[in-house]
């Protein structure tokens, strides 16, 4: 591991200021979903406050929260208290959700969208929050998400949020509602949109519409999340909730095994790859654990930006071909059910 490389900074780390564009949010942004029991199950056990700490000093200067990531909030909230002294508040992007209450609880009334943003303010500790989006909305009907998003807008010009958008799987329906939201006056064109597990080792759907996001929809940052697909792109087994089929769970174990003959990593590949198709495009959302896990992705980050064009290395491009189209073949850009049909 290079220490060098993984101590330098991946953005300005000063002259950042309260109210700063969403467009200056960095390349990469620390997630909280892993500090949902789906993921790990104790989450007092992840040294959340000395992660922040070295991100910040790496200039990952944003975090991803949900109220649905369990104690997330709480513990964002508790971690960012104790690191006031280092980083005030103005120094950094706080990205949170509101909508999605528990597994199969959703709840997108105006009302309740505004108290879980007022809740999350107290939880983070806060008195703004940077950047909101409303969770998973292919599971509520569109009628309902346009609704919400006019409450955001409110409570953007109210100066509660700065920024709102929308987040889920299913790229097509993201992008309608993003259109439609162009459209209307009481919205506007949405600052941001979070797709995951739409743009890696398995899927590239996100990559394909990029521009549609931008160009038809107006959209200001399009963010990447979930680049390891929820646990199915890494050597381990892979977790059992995960909705993919079976013979999709199947190759990823294959495409796992692939890498490691050739002496490699499945979860180390698929983040540098997913970082070289996107790191030009938009922020990446990381799920890390460790100080350890960032230190890695962060050493990916660096793999693939000091390349001038961005590519990966010719032995990365030779196996990430072989996984694409001999591994995943006919399931590649396989998707699976998320939310109702619309």
């Amino acid at each position: 591991m290079g220490s060098i490389a993984v101590n330098r900074p991946i953005g300005p780390v000063k002259e950042f200021v309260k109210g700063a564009s969403i467009e200056r949010l960095p390349s990469l942004i620390l997630g909280g979903a892993i500090l949902n029991t789906q993921y790990t199950d104790n989450p007092e056990s992840v040294p959340l406050t000395d992660m922040i700490r070295y991100a910040f000093d790496r200039g990952i200067r944003a975090i991803d929260t949900s109220p649905y990531y369990g104690q997330s909030e709480i513990l964002y909230g508790r971690a960012l208290e104790q690191l006031t002294a280092e980083y005030p508040r103005d120094n950094y992007f706080i990205c949170s959700k509101v909508g999605r209450i528990r597994l199969d609880e959703f709840d997108y009334s105006r009302s309740s969208v505004r108290k879980s943003v007022l809740r999350s303010l107290e939880r983070l500790k806060t008195d703004y929050i940077d950047l909101i989006f409303l969770h998973d909305v292919e599971f509520i009907e569109t009628k309902q998400v346009l609704e919400a998003l006019k409450e955001l807008r409110v409570l953007k010009n109210d100066g509660i949020i700065h920024n709102f958008g929308i987040s889920g799987y299913p790229v097509e329906f993201l992008l309608s509602v993003a259109q439609q939201s162009r459209e209307i006056a009481e919205i506007g064109p949405l600052d941001a949109v979070l797709s995951y597990a739409n743009l890696n080792l398995q899927n590239t759907l996100l990559e394909d519409a990029f521009l549609r996001f931008k160009d038809e929809a107006q959209v200001k940052v399009v963010e990447n999340g979930s680049i390891l697909s929820m646990s199915l792109l890494r050597a381990q087994e892979t977790l059992q909730f995960h909705p993919c089929s079976p013979e999709l769970r199947e190759r990823a174990q294959r495409a796992a095994q692939y890498a490691a003959a050739q002496g490699k990593d499945l979860a180390t590949l698929a983040t540098k790859y997913a970082l070289s198709r996107w790191v030009d495009r938009g922020p990446t959302v990381l799920g890390v654990s460790s100080i350890h896990e960032l230190e890695i992705a962060l050493q990916s980050y660096w793999d693939v930006v000091d390349r001038e064009t961005h590519e990966l290395s010719a032995s990365d491009v030779k196996d990430v071909n072989y996984i694409q189209e001999t591994i995943f073949g006919d399931r590649l850009n396989e998707t699976w059910q998320s939310g109702i049909d619309h």
